[in-house]
């Protein structure tokens, strides 16, 4: 079986994220298949980009072929540029050449732009091939609801004719949220065509993680009772909560906050962490993805938190959350959502969001207890995500959805 992959946005283990649609292209060339991602040469969220002279450039990675189309650069996430970059790779790929990538039985167009739909719905009519949405992040709704833009906003608009036309031309609708079901329906989604396979880890990579650099080693502070957030540091991250939280138990010497990643939003919440004098708060910039799980073993527990936000009663599926299960380590949870698998699991506490205060106290909660009682919640954790949520497994819910 032959499987194209496309979204401007992917990454792969060298290039940095968006890591997903690479992890599964792995364990499908492991059972067998062929497989092309093609992505564009440029995204914000890339953080090594590929050399790309000409038109596009091909290559290996870990037997997965990609196919990397020149794209323009752009300032900010949210810009003209952005938009503009995003159709120059539509139509840029239709001027490729695919002969050597063969003919796909399968198209996986992926979001979070869906404008590829173009591209997905031209090979499905000229090759016979099944298309398969891949929902990531729900668009146009992540622009009005995180992005607060318009619903009347003419790109909204635009956008959601797009996101209308996925569903109503795909033949399957895969999301990571378990709820986006009432969403699509609403979309022209037909609903025998939705199916829920969330994000996950890697079993391979994650256990032959590779040593943190000693300089990195050197910036987290000894001797203390370690709370560590390790992923983007974006508006979506609702870290200006964890940031109160430790601004409140600034007293308590034994307790240090490390923030760990780059992000729009890391120099703004620098600028706060020096105005309250808060320094029990150290920030670290990104590490290799290879270099994550020895990272987080230096880590006593860690934070992840989103906004109290309509968006999320469609579920939450963060990759940071399932490097954090594999640690073996408690997570405080800052939720609102449809699902949590923190709580599902029972690795760890799981509060309201947006709520510095009970941030605080299951903070104080996880320190007061034994190292004993915090490595029991630890391992619920990892055992959890190692039978849910490796991907080895969730390629083989998508392989299921190639046969029928």
């Amino acid at each position: 079986m032959n499987i194209w992959i496309i979204n401007e946005t992917i990454g792969s283990k060298i290039h940095g994220m968006v890591y997903r649609p690479y992890y599964m292209a792995k364990e499908f060339v492991k059972k067998g298949m062929t497989v092309t991602v093609f992505s564009g040469s440029y995204t914000h969220i890339l953080s090594k980009l590929p050399e790309v002279e000409g038109r596009c450039k091909k290559e290996m990675i870990d037997g997965v072929n990609y196919c990397w189309v020149k794209t323009p650069k752009y300032s900010r996430s949210q810009s003209l540029g952005r938009i503009r970059n995003a159709f120059t790779f539509v139509f840029k790929l239709f001027t490729i050449n695919k002969k050597d990538f063969g003919k796909p039985d399968v198209v996986i167009i992926t979001s979070p732009t869906p404008f590829s739909i173009i591209n997905g719905y031209f090979y499905k009519l000229k090759y016979k091939a099944k298309l398969i949405f891949e929902v990531r992040d729900i668009w146009p709704l992540t622009l009005i609801e995180i992005g607060r833009i318009s619903k009347g906003h003419p790109f909204v608009l635009f956008t959601q004719i797009f996101e209308n036309f996925c569903y109503k031309v795909s033949d399957i609708v895969v999301s990571v949220l378990p709820e986006a079901k009432a969403h699509m329906t609403k979309h022209w989604m037909a609903e025998h065509k939705f199916r829920y396979i969330p994000n996950g880890i890697d079993l391979e990579e994650v256990e032959n993680s590779q040593p943190l650099s000693g300089e990195v080693k050197a910036l987290i502070p000894k001797d203390k009772f370690i709370v560590m957030y390790a992923g983007k540091i974006g508006q979506s991250n609702a870290l200006e909560y964890l940031v109160d939280a430790a601004g409140i138990l600034k007293d308590n010497e034994a307790i240090s906050f490390v923030i760990v990643g780059e992000g729009d939003e890391k120099q703004k919440l620098k600028e706060v962490v020096q105005n309250r004098n808060l320094d029990n708060i150290h920030f670290i910039d990104q590490i290799p993805k290879n270099e994550v799980q020895s990272l987080l073993a230096l880590a006593d527990i860690f934070y992840i938190g989103w906004h109290r936000n309509n968006l999320y009663k469609f579920g939450v599926s963060a990759n940071k959350l399932y490097d954090y299960l594999y640690a073996g380590k408690p997570i405080v949870h800052s939720v609102s959502a449809a699902n949590d698998c923190v709580a599902d699991s029972g690795c760890g506490i799981s509060v309201d969001a947006e709520s510095p205060e009970k941030i605080a106290e299951a903070v104080s909660a996880l320190f007061n207890m034994s190292v004993e009682e915090r490595e029991v919640m630890g391992k619920k954790g990892r055992e959890y995500v190692c039978k849910n949520h490796s991907y080895e497994k969730l390629s083989g819910k998508y392989i299921n959805i190639f046969k029928v």
